[in-house]
């Protein structure tokens, strides 16, 4: 317990390494997955190729955003992570940076987060409070519901809606069937990567899917929202007239959260870094690439 008691604290390193440290705190890679439906809503919205202005502070926002939420996330969290075997080796929990190193992040990311949505339009920016609040506050949610990876999905699921918004400065029912697919897809993943943190929830008091209804019931969930999603993703190609490579890739995506079920299991989690960080990446991307095409067609 001493150790929980000094997360605050790191051992001194000069401010460059700290920096260094950041994107691995923060995993940046992971904005991966939820980067390529940001661009989706963002060529959608456009009807085609978006102006240069408008796929830059898109990008910046996008990734500002997630930086918030993650720092936030690793700052909330570094005591429970520091109980978690998994999570025990974490940047703060590990003592390779400090609360104030990663607090001072969030507050860059958060600047950055809307001084893009102020450069994009007005309701960018009217909403990005909104959304830095609940980016900021969902990590709570485990404390207190087992619904918690619903609620993540949905953080995730700002994106393609968002980024319609940062082109139109409106916002329309299409781009919010496909933030229904994200939320439902990224809900799926999340119940099954924090399956393998039962025990740790169950000493912790910790709330998840797999916690309060048993493994074999929290694959059941994952399957019938990725199921949800590939059916919201048709859903938004049908509402937005999309022609035939968008649903080529609906098929490929569905196909690749269909895969992941031959990967992990309620038996065998083993593979579940493999499932979550390969696979993902495969579906966000696919469904961009097959948006582009498909607008590319049509034009």
């Amino acid at each position: 317990m001493e150790r929980v008691r000094d997360l605050g604290r790191a051992e001194p390193r000069p401010l460059l390494q700290r920096l260094r440290l950041f994107p691995g705190a923060v995993r940046l890679q992971e904005t991966a997955f939820a980067l390529p439906f940001a661009y989706s809503g963002m060529v959608l919205a456009a009807g085609g190729l978006p102006a240069w202005g408008e796929f830059i502070w898109i990008t910046v926002a996008m990734v500002s955003a997630r930086t918030l939420g993650m720092s936030a996330n690793r700052l909330i969290d570094r005591r429970l992570d520091a109980l978690n075997p998994r999570t025990a080796q974490r940047h703060l929990p590990a003592g390779l940076l400090g609360a104030s190193d990663v607090a001072a992040l969030a507050l860059a990311a958060a600047a950055i987060f809307f001084f893009a949505a102020w450069r994009l339009n007005t309701l960018a920016l009217a909403l990005a409070p909104v959304a830095a609040a609940y980016l900021v506050l969902y990590p709570y949610a485990k404390r207190f519901t087992w619904t918690a990876s619903v609620l993540l999905g949905w953080a995730l699921a700002i994106a393609p809606s968002a980024a319609w918004i940062g082109v139109r400065g409106s916002l329309g029912w299409e781009p919010v069937l496909l933030s229904t697919a994200v939320a439902m897809w990224a809900g799926s993943f999340d119940i099954l990567y924090h399956a393998q943190d039962v025990g740790a929830y169950e000493r912790n008091g910790l709330h998840s899917v797999a916690r309060r209804f048993g493994l074999k019931a929290a694959f059941r969930w994952s399957k019938v929202m990725d199921t949800l999603a590939a059916a919201f993703l048709a859903a938004a190609g049908i509402a937005l007239g999309l022609s035939y490579p968008y649903y080529v890739g609906c098929a490929v995506a569905a196909g690749l959260m269909a895969y992941k079920y031959r990967m992990v299991s309620p038996d065998d989690l083993s593979r579940m870094d493999a499932a979550f960080f390969r696979v993902n990446a495969y579906v966000s991307a696919t469904v961009f690439v097959s948006v582009l095409a498909s607008l590319l067609v049509s034009g």
